[in-house]
Formats: structure tokens, sequence, C-alpha cells
């Protein structure tokens, strides 16, 4: 019975029905952070632009115990099978869950602290608690036991957080956010059952690339639906048309950058790497930092179609900028996780981005969104230019 729960290596590798519906889940998750965010910075006059920046901190902190929820969701369907009964129990509940934790975010810091926290907490200790049950005297139960173990310590910090206001609550919750990361890199370890780091990209590196894929792909689906709805309640007049078609457009260089060669190939560069767990790690990051760098682009497409022309303060520059720029330094980085190599120009389009800030504060918002399509542009048309009759490249990960 337990060993029937495992996913065979014979298993397809794609993702299931399931996994999409437990990942469209996290659309509503996206779309509530970047509409937290783009509240708090819209809301503040150009004196106190930066201002708006440390509260939409403590929004982005928030996607650290989210992120989380999805990797280990990720890392349960890759290790078991979705199509048996208790897999499918422990994925439902953890979606339901995540639906609390999202109704609770815009009062993650004020009255809804419990919610989230207490959601959260939940997720992961009950995870690990079924699991320890159901695999009792198996060789895998000790990673789940270690898993409850830190999970139940730093849930502690979690609900300390949010019994209380204030700095008090964002550093409690740092901690608990920082702990969760050292215990998962570091194995979980625990006295006597010691410190065992997770095979799990070694194990199934195809299945976890497709999922990461997938997930960047609803991603970019979600700012889409964002730069849709925010068109939708403007004036429909030149600017804010020309807005949308340039938001639009960016998120097809986004996504034209992304799958051109690397996110195509991504399973078959950990196959091929001497280290398939540590590659799969750097390969989960550098997924992460484009999908943070999606949802800032989104808050900066709200932005400029509901404030196409006047002066772009300093504050936008952050998201309409900043967001792209951090997606192209993730997909150079990624791009080294598969080939051992970045292109010249993606370093060269991150670093224009960066440092176009100060010149872009001049102009208005629409000129800035539409250098950052035309430096996109640029990127694309190089990789295509390269590629241009020539064989596709084989993955060439580092050693």
């Amino acid at each position: 019975m337990r060993d029937n729960l495992l996913r065979k290596p014979e298993n397809p590798q794609q993702a299931t029905f399931l996994e999409l519906f437990f990942d469209l889940a996290f659309v509503f998750v996206i779309e509530r952070i970047a509409l937290r965010v783009t509240e708090r910075v819209a809301d503040h006059g150009l004196a106190e632009g930066w201002m708006a920046i440390p509260a939409a901190g403590r929004t982005l902190l928030l996607l650290v115990p989210l992120t989380w929820v999805w990797t280990l969701g990720a890392w349960t369907t890759a290790r078991f099978d979705p199509r048996r009964l208790p897999v499918q129990a422990v994925v439902i509940m953890s979606m339901f869950g995540v639906l609390i934790m999202s109704a609770a975010l815009p009062t993650a810091f004020h009255g809804g602290a419990l919610a989230f926290a207490g959601a959260y907490v939940v997720i992961q200790v009950g995870r690990s608690i079924v699991f320890v049950v159901i695999l009792r005297g198996h060789e895998r139960q000790p990673i789940y036991t270690r898993e409850l173990v830190w999970f139940t310590l730093t849930g502690l910090l979690w609900i300390a957080g949010a019994l209380i206001n204030g700095k008090a609550q964002v550093v409690l919750w740092a901690a608990a956010a920082a702990g969760d990361y050292l215990a998962a890199r570091l194995g979980w370890p625990v006295p006597k059952l010691g410190p065992r780091r997770a095979a799990v990209w070694a194990e199934a590196g195809e299945h976890l690339a497709d999922r990461y894929r997938q997930f960047l792909l609803i991603a970019l689906g979600e700012s889409v639906l964002a730069l849709a709805t925010a068109y939708t309640m403007g004036l429909y007049d030149v600017e804010s048309t020309a807005a949308f078609v340039i938001g639009f457009a960016t998120t097809v260089l986004l996504w034209r950058i992304y799958f051109y060669r690397a996110g195509q190939i991504l399973a078959d560069a950990i196959a091929a790497s001497k280290n398939p767990a540590r590659l799969g790690r750097v390969a989960a990051f550098t997924h992460w930092i484009m999908i943070l760098g999606i949802i800032l682009t989104a808050i900066g497409y709200d932005l400029v179609i509901a404030h196409p022309l006047g002066h772009t303060k300093l504050a936008w520059l952050v998201f309409i900028l900043g967001g792209p720029a951090l997606y192209v330094a993730g997909r150079a980085h990624f791009e080294h996780v598969v080939f051992a190599r970045v292109s010249r120009p993606r370093i060269i389009g991150a670093i224009i981005l960066v440092l176009a800030a100060p010149l872009m504060h001049l102009l208005p918002p629409v000129l800035v969104a539409l250098t950052t399509a035309l430096i996109l542009t640029g990127i694309a048309a190089t990789d295509a230019t390269r590629a241009r009759g020539k064989p596709l490249e084989a993955p060439s990960p580092p050693s």
C-alpha cells in the first residue's frame, strides 16, 4: 500500500490535471498580491513615493510562505502518485488553505494575520503528519518526521507573529520565513534522525521541470488578465490604449525570452547533470526570481494604464523597469543552469533597464513602458538572429 503511493519511474512525468488545478489556485494569490502592492504604491504621492516600498515589501514577504506551500506541494506530487486518493486529499487540503491565505492577504498584518499564518501552519504541519502516519515503517518516513519537527518550530513563530502587531510581527515572520528556508536547505536536520537532503530533483527532474514551466506560464497568463482588467477600468482613450498594447507586447516578449530553447530543455539539462539535485534547486530559485519579476511587471501595467501621462513617480520605476530587469536577470541565471554560459544581450539588457531609471523619471509612464518593451525586443531579436540557420543547441549544464 505504501509503495503503491510512490510515483514510479515509468509513470507519465507530465503535470496532471490535479496539479494544474492546484496551480490555478495560485492565480488568485498572484492577483491579490499584485492588487495589494498596486494600491499601496498608487495611493502615495510623489514626495511619499518611496514610503510605499516598505509597505510593498511587507506584502511581498507574504510570498515566502506561499512559495513554500507551492514548492512542497510540487515535491509531494513528484514523489507520490497524484492519482492516489491520499495524495489527492493532501493536495486539495493545501489548495483550500491557499485560498484562505489569499483571502487574508489584504489584512495579513492586521486583523487577518491569524487566518493567514494559521492556514499556512496547518498546511505544512498537516501534510507532514499525514505522510508520517501513512509511511509508518517506510524508509521515507524520516523525511516527513524531520519536516514535521521544523514546521512545528517555525509554526510557533508564525503564530506568535500573528498575535502581535507592528514591527515585532514583521521580525517574527521574517525569522520564521528564514527558518523555513534554512531548514529545507540543510535537509531539515534533527538529532538522531540526522540531516538528509531531499533528492526529489534527482528522482523526478522531468516532472518538476514541467511543473515550474507550467506555473511560470500561469503567472504570465495572470499578468495578461491583470492587464486586461486594468484596461477595462479605464477611459479607453489613446494613451491608455497605447499602454495596453505595450503591456501586451511586453508579456509576449517575456514569454518568448523564457521559452527560447533553455525553457524547453530544462529536464534534459537536469538529466545530463552530474549533480541533478543541486541543479534543480538553482533552477527552482531562478524560476521564482522570474515569477517575482512577472508580478512586479504586472503591477507596472496597472500603474501605466491608469496614469499613462504626467510625471513618472520614482517608486513606479521599481515596477515598470525593475520588474522586467529582475525577470531578465533570473532568465540569464537560468540560461547558465542549462548551458553553463550567459548570453551577453541578456546581461546588457538588464543593466540598461537599471541604469535607465534616473532618465526615465523625466518621461511619462507610457514612454517608460515603451522603452522597456524596446529593450526586451532587442533581447528577443538577438536570440532569433544568433540561432538562425543553426542546429538546436543541446543542454550543457555546469559541472
